[in-house]
């Protein structure tokens, strides 16, 4: 145990959800009687059993989707807010990364703001000292170190910001979506340093992101996210292909979902496909006839007129038809059920494609909002030339569907 750094311990975290304030007796009456919809001081359970260590010298990536819990679980760990439940043991100073900038005045100088974010994170007046040209170097900004930086486009405002970060003496440093910044060039200079102070120094890196390249790159080992519990943690090449849905379980004619954990921009679950399948597909190829698709679902908030898109494409995943389904689900938390389409595939030439299937609902502007994504099932189409007159399609030359 002498190089466990960081142990988080059965950590738990509750939020109020709308107006705080006491229930009244009114409010209490209508509870007992399962009148109230919606009372206040509703309990939201941000994290709720998580446990995991981290040793020294470790580069850990917690992903997962929007609102899974990553963000609070730093903030729990680096003391800004404290758990409801459960117990985080820390042997080493924190330096936290959440908002790259935070501190930095406009009217200010760029080197100034060194010296103010560099205090605002805890470094001394001496220690900025000796990183100062470092600093600079790093942040490739030296020419325009004494300009004010509401001068600065926004891509030198946070160049500047990440190397004051990026020079922090930490035992365990904590980014939240810190990397994302600058150019590529940069973001890759990032990198290298994570990399090098990791390798140098010994020192620990807890790494949120959406952006799974720099995951890869930054990180040994890997935590995803989902609904506030850890649902994988392990070899961060096994926890990308496990997010991105490359390790469902799918066949030629059928793929379960249930242990996929969505992409990140989805920032909705009111409903989750889990599974689908071609219930009548007995070989790999298909005819002029619809394809029969089947989808098993279960609903997670209450929704109704949800539809379903079946997005085709060709082998570099570009999307070049779609077939779009209406009113397919609707129920309450709990629901499940299946729903059956058949997809025309009359006039798609011969070929192999890939599929998505979106779950959607309209918003209040008459817009598709997406509320669940996954890949899909392949397609491959193989019919025999009926025609001699025919020319033979080119696919490459033409597109993939004929008019």
């Amino acid at each position: 145990m002498e190089d466990v750094i960081l142990k988080v311990s059965n950590v738990g975290k509750d939020y109020i959800l709308g107006t705080v304030t006491g229930e009244t007796l009114k409010d209490a009456v209508r509870r007992r009687k399962g009148e109230a919809d919606k009372l206040h001081n509703e309990k939201f359970t941000a994290l709720d059993g998580v446990s995991f260590e981290v040793k020294k010298g470790e580069t850990l990536g917690i992903i997962g989707s929007n609102g899974a819990g990553k963000s609070t679980l730093l903030k729990l760990i680096s003391r800004i807010t404290s758990p409801t439940r459960g117990n985080i043991y820390i042997d080493g100073k924190v330096a936290s990364l959440l908002e790259v900038g935070t501190g930095f005045h406009p009217e200010l100088t760029g080197k100034e703001n060194i010296y103010l974010n560099g205090a605002i994170l805890g470094m001394s007046r001496k220690e900025i000292d000796s990183k100062l040209q470092s600093i600079i170097d790093f942040s490739e900004c030296e020419k325009f170190i004494d300009t004010p930086v509401k001068r600065y486009s926004s891509g030198m405002y946070v160049k500047l910001a990440f190397s004051v970060s990026a020079h922090l003496d930490a035992d365990i440093l904590i980014m939240d979506e810190v990397l994302a910044v600058g150019d590529v060039k940069f973001q890759h200079k990032c990198l290298d340093k994570m990399r090098e102070i990791v390798a140098r120094e010994k020192r620990t890196i807890l790494y949120v992101s959406h952006n799974m390249e720099s995951v890869r790159r930054l990180c040994s080992r890997c935590i995803i996210l989902d609904h506030g519990k850890i649902v994988y943690d392990g070899d961060t090449d096994e926890a990308c292909k496990r997010y991105f849905g490359n390790e469902t379980v799918k066949t030629d004619s059928y793929a379960d979902y249930t242990e996929y954990v969505r992409p990140g921009w989805l920032g909705r679950d009111d409903v989750r496909l889990t599974r689908a399948e071609y219930p009548d597909r007995v070989v790999e190829v298909t005819d002029y006839k619809p394809l029969k698709l089947k989808f098993d679902w279960r609903v997670y908030k209450p929704v109704e007129k949800v539809g379903i898109r079946v997005e085709i494409s060709d082998s570099e995943e570009h999307v070049f038809a779609s077939a779009v389904f209406y009113n397919l689900i609707e129920g309450n938390p709990g629901t499940t059920g299946e729903s059956v389409i058949n997809v025309d595939l009359t006039h798609v030439e011969n070929g192999q494609y890939k599929t998505v299937y979106t779950v959607f609902c309209p918003d209040q502007f008459g817009e598709s909002s997406n509320i669940d994504w996954v890949k899909g099932l392949d397609i491959v189409i193989d019919r025999e030339k009926t025609d001699p007159d025919k020319l033979n399609w080119n696919s490459s030359s033409w597109g993939n569907v004929s008019l």
